[in-house]
């Protein structure tokens, strides 16, 4: 009997740590409670290991710079009137329609406050759909580079793709150029330690964020670095939400064709892309790295306005998240989301239900195919009640939908590494490109416009007629959604 007693006071424990840790995030908790009752003491060693806040971690503190002071330690170059404050660039930054919501007030001030860097107007812009455009332009870019060459990814493999850029990144630090990588220790872990080791003993400096065996013991495996960055001598620069593989350019037999969209950004908003890697390079290296050449004088290259935001589980604030929020309710005509994970925040979710009851034309275009069943379960548990308030909702027949956009009327847009998902949101360390000029925006119009002809539009009343396994698969999933 006293056996019972002591299983029933450890079980009351567990229970009440989680409560008393998670009580700010409901779904979380209940998800955790949901394993503890499923498995009850397997649940809670996964817990301790898996769901530690990241932001509580000393060595994630120690490395908290902002843009503008890792910018002037760089070197010289950096007194240049070509590297903006964020006061002097938001005086000349274009303005926005004075008659639209979004105008320069709530939504500007808050780009302003969780941007890493200022708006910047001296840009040319590029959209790449798909690696069969990316890609070219990336390793054409890199053969071309004199100084540095850095590359943040979150998923890079050995196959032949990735041997291509093996071979380049190797060949170009032998020539001089410095070669700096990181990618992380979940997304890439099927790269085998021969590669790695090619890589560095062809002197390209390579780190992995928190490989997957010390990250679970240092109970920080949940937090991933999703961003993808290529930074070129300073001045060109590579976003979006392509990694580097072959199944990227659709050799996955299940998933078939590909569909992404990445960016080319070349002028001053490089910067601050350059200050994003480097202080991922900080924390994974403990190198603070100075010198000519990061941060170039840089000449008039397009008159495009762009800015980047970066979020992650070390900062306070969920900026990707405000970000999404922020835009889509300032919309006054049209709102497309396409995402290839779709398990919105509460406030996300209001959002767009609320646009598409006042009458705005919202559209979510969602991969019929993915590489995660129970996502899309969990993401189908939301389309019921968005559908009835008017959201429009698209899935992608062609392939695996993975680009990641939204596009808010004619005069916003960001792609980046950001899913519309919890993980996206809370978890993984992103970082999206936000855009304002009519030309890059009615490209990436374009380009949905295809998609769409390439997609079937749910209709409610046939939805509501799915089994009854399909709801239960889709509560399940959706249950368990917050530690996806």
């Amino acid at each position: 009997m006293l056996w019972l007693v002591v299983i029933l006071l450890i079980f009351i424990f567990q229970i009440l740590t989680i409560l008393l840790i998670e009580y700010r995030k409901p779904a979380k908790t209940l998800a955790w409670l949901f394993i503890l009752f499923v498995f009850p003491i397997i649940g809670f060693v996964m817990y301790y290991f898996l769901a530690t806040e990241y932001s509580r971690r000393q060595k994630v503190r120690r490395h908290e710079y902002n843009y503008e002071s890792l910018q002037h330690s760089a070197g010289d170059e950096q007194a240049s009137p070509d590297v903006p404050s964020r006061s002097r660039e938001r005086e000349h930054a274009p303005q926005l329609e004075p008659d639209a919501r979004f105008t320069r007030g709530c939504l500007d001030e808050l780009l302003d406050q969780i941007s890493d860097g200022p708006r910047s107007s001296n840009n040319e812009v590029r959209v790449l759909t798909d690696a069969d455009e990316a890609y070219p332009a990336m390793l054409a870019a890199m053969e071309a580079a004199q100084n540095h060459i850095h590359l943040e990814i979150y998923t890079f493999r050995g196959d032949a793709i990735g041997l291509t850029f093996l071979e380049l990144l190797i060949r170009k630090a032998r020539q001089g150029v410095r070669v700096r990588c990181i990618f992380d220790g979940v997304g890439s872990y099927q790269l085998k330690q021969r590669f790695l080791d090619q890589l560095r003993e062809g002197g390209v400096e390579v780190y992995l964020f928190l490989r997957p065996f010390i990250a679970f013991f240092d109970k920080r495996m949940n937090y991933r670095n999703h961003r993808r960055i290529l930074v070129i001598d300073g001045y060109k620069g590579y976003v979006g939400g392509l990694n580097i593989g072959a199944e990227y350019m659709g050799a996955n037999p299940k998933l078939g064709f590909w569909r992404d969209t990445h960016l080319e950004l070349v002028g001053s908003v490089v910067h601050t892309l350059q200050a994003v890697f480097l202080k991922e390079w900080m924390f994974v290296s403990n190198e603070h790295v100075t010198g000519d050449g990061l941060y170039p004088n840089l000449q008039k290259y397009g008159n495009k306005s762009a800015q980047i935001i970066s979020s992650g589980p070390d900062t306070k604030q969920h900026k990707i998240l405000q970000l999404y929020f922020g835009a889509i309710t300032s919309a006054r005509q049209q709102i497309i989301l396409i995402t290839p994970y779709f398990i919105p925040d509460p406030s996300l979710r209001m959002a767009l239900k609320t646009a598409a009851i006042s009458g705005l034309d919202v559209k979510i275009v969602y991969p019929l195919k993915s590489d995660s069943p129970a996502v899309n379960y969990a993401a189908s548990s939301y389309f019921e009640e968005l559908m009835e308030a008017g959201v429009r909702i698209y899935e992608y027949q062609k392939g695996f939908m993975h680009a990641k956009v939204l596009i808010i009327d004619d005069h916003f847009a960001t792609v980046g590494s950001a899913n519309a998902d919890l993980r996206s949101f809370y978890s993984n360390f992103e970082l999206n490109a936000v855009l304002f000029d009519n030309k890059t925006i009615s490209r990436l119009k374009a380009d949905c416009a295809i998609d769409l002809r390439n997609s079937t539009e749910l209709q409610l009343e046939q939805f509501r007629r799915r089994s009854r396994w399909h709801r239960t698969k889709e509560i399940a999933a959706r249950l368990l959604s917050p530690l996806f």
